[in-house]
């Protein structure tokens, strides 16, 4: 009935049936989310995970694995693209330590939920134990739990950390049964040579684990501390039905994580960019969803949310203030 009306309001807007693309699809799913012909959007957030990974060390990426909490620092600075974004459009950002492998000074505006400093190394063992991967999703849990509770709606997740889409590939791998040759791209901007280290390096630990696992153990195998409290993060938004944004590829591997245990998950998200990391285009084909936005970001931090959220909010206005036909007396389409 909700689904009828939503539809009927949309397209009786004063535009050629089915003319405002895609904005019609979001404004019908967050109507849908809010269980309203009218939503709103209230109090948005953006949440960015940070942990550092054992298989850093190995040389998947091309900048070391200081560089995360470098730019953590950078984040609580203010002068990162995440804050440049959300400064813009009037998004509040949190910083969560997950699993830096640092000692962050006292005082810092930073949310520590750190699990212990970095993942483990996936070529010599699992990433996290069973408790250290329970504690991370707990972790994520509680994060969102506190910002629901200031009337947020609307929340996005970003993630920083060395490494982070070697993790993500593996997990996507392992959730889908594809080769890990076909996941992996060129993370912070990797050469050839070093894109051929990645694969060896890859394809070295896919191999260390050949059995079949459900998907928490897949995460708490190869994911990363700030995949995996994205995880609870996700599952916890949706919880409290938020409106979930997401993210480029690592983000999308969180969501697809949630999506094989709850399918249910996917009607509270909207798929803000399409990456230009390798695997991301396939990886939303296989959720069937279509994203918001091209720009052939590979930046991560939740930017494309960022710049996604304008465009989301115009859903929520057309549908809200746009007049109808009859509003405006003007002749509709003659059937």
């Amino acid at each position: 009935m909700l689904s009828s009306e939503l539809q009927h309001k949309i397209d009786f807007k004063t535009k050629p049936l089915g003319a405002l693309g895609h904005l019609e699809h979001v404004a019908h799913k967050i109507g849908m989310v809010q269980k309203t012909t009218s939503p709103q959007l209230l109090n948005p957030h953006m949440v960015v995970f940070a942990a550092d990974h054992g298989i850093a060390t190995a040389g998947v990426s091309a900048y070391p694995q200081e560089v995360t909490y470098q730019m953590v620092m950078n984040f609580l600075g203010g002068g990162a693209a995440i804050n440049v974004f959300c400064r813009q459009n009037g998004i509040k950002i949190k910083i969560v330590d997950a699993g830096v492998n640092f000692d962050f000074p006292e005082g810092l505006d930073l949310m520590d939920k750190k699990v212990r400093k970095s993942s483990r190394n996936i070529l010599k063992e699992p990433a996290m134990t069973l408790e250290e991967y329970q504690q991370a999703l707990e972790n994520g849990k509680s994060v969102v739990s506190e910002i629901s509770r200031k009337g947020c709606n609307i929340i996005g997740f970003g993630e920083m950390g060395i490494g982070n889409t070697s993790a993500s590939s593996l997990m996507m791998s392992k959730l889908f049964d594809i080769p890990i040759t076909n996941c992996i791209g060129r993370g912070t901007g990797l050469n050839d040579h070093q894109m051929q280290n990645k694969i060896s390096i890859l394809t070295e630990a896919i191999e260390k684990y050949p059995t079949e696992m459900s998907e928490d153990e897949i995460a708490q195998t190869f994911g990363g501390l700030e995949i995996v409290q994205m995880i609870g993060a996700i599952e916890e938004a949706y919880h409290h039905n938020m409106l979930i944004m997401v993210d480029g590829f690592i983000a999308t591997v969180a969501v697809a994580t949630v999506w094989k245990k709850n399918p249910e998950i996917l009607n509270n998200c909207i798929f803000c960019h399409v990456s230009n990391e390798n695997a991301h285009p396939q990886l939303l084909g296989l959720m069937r969803e279509k994203a918001i936005l091209n720009l052939n970001l590979r930046l991560g931090e939740g930017t494309g949310c960022a710049l996604a959220y304008p465009i989301i909010q115009s859903a929520v206005n057309f549908l809200n203030e746009m007049s109808s036909f009859e509003d405006a007396h003007i002749s509709n389409k003659s059937s």
